[in-house]
Order: C-alpha cells, then structure tokens, then sequence
C-alpha cells in the first residue's frame, strides 16, 4: 500500500486496559503489527514493559499494560494506526512520535 512518501522512523506506546488478560494485550499488539505490516511498514522492535501504575488515574483507572513499538513507515501509515487506535476501547491512551532522523 505504498504511495512512494519516504519512510521514516516512529515510536508507539499504548496503554491497555487492567482488566485484560495479558494473551489478549499480546493479541491487540499482534494486531497492531499485522496492520503496519499491512500498510508497508517494517516493524523494529517490541518492547511489553507490562502492567504499571499511573501517575494519576485515566477514565477512573489506576494502572495499565504498557507496549512500546518502534516501527519505519510513511505518514499515511501513521494517520491510519491512530485512528484505528482511537477506536479501539482496550487501548486507553496512546502517542505516537517520529524519532530524529540520523
């Protein structure tokens, strides 16, 4: 699904909700990948830091599963996975970052 824009390098972090199981936040992440990898993007690297507390409480929670995803694709990409994730209920927050280019 390329359109030729130049490829560059982007983190995501997501935060999923306490109340899954730790095999459904694995599956949401699968998913994550499977869609960048759909899209033409090459996904670098997972890193599941796992549950952790907030510094404040988020939509009357106290604690999420954090994933951080680095990924090299196009902006239209990136447009398209933040949507999917702003739809997604299981997600509770998250942010999106373009990494310096070297």
């Amino acid at each position: 699904m390329s359109t030729g824009g130049r490829m560059r390098q982007y983190e995501l972090m997501t935060i999923h909700r306490p109340d899954l199981a730790e095999d459904d936040v694995a599956a949401n992440v699968s998913r994550i990948e499977e869609y960048l990898s759909g899209s033409g993007a090459e996904v670098i690297a997972k890193d599941p830091w796992g549950k952790r507390r907030f510094a404040y409480e988020i939509d009357h929670l106290t604690e999420g599963y954090y994933t951080v995803v680095t990924f090299q694709g196009e902006t239209e990409t990136v447009s398209g996975l933040d949507r999917m994730l702003s739809l997604a209920d299981e997600v509770v927050r998250h942010k999106i970052v373009r990494l310096g280019d070297d």
